[in-house]
């Protein structure tokens, strides 16, 4: 996400409410800010992830299921 163009938009959260919605340690959102996957602002020396970032970040992650392969008759 381009942060000049499009700048973060909905609440911003903490990393202990990111890894709570993802179901997750919280070591998983530090390992994406680090890697730099998700998009992420610096208040300070506090980190946050906007809503919408973390929704953009699942929406990438959907994997659709395959369609059932119907079998021919011999």
């Amino acid at each position: 996400m381009d942060s000049k163009n499009n700048p973060p938009t909905g609440r911003l959260l903490t990393v202990d409410q990111v890894a709570e919605l993802l179901n997750t340690s919280v070591r998983y959102p530090r390992r994406l800010i680090e890697e730099r996957r998700i998009t992420f602002v610096r208040i300070g020396r506090h980190v946050r992830i906007p809503e919408s970032s973390l929704d953009e970040f699942i929406t990438a992650g959907v994997v659709e299921p395959l369609r059932p392969h119907t079998r021919r008759a011999a």
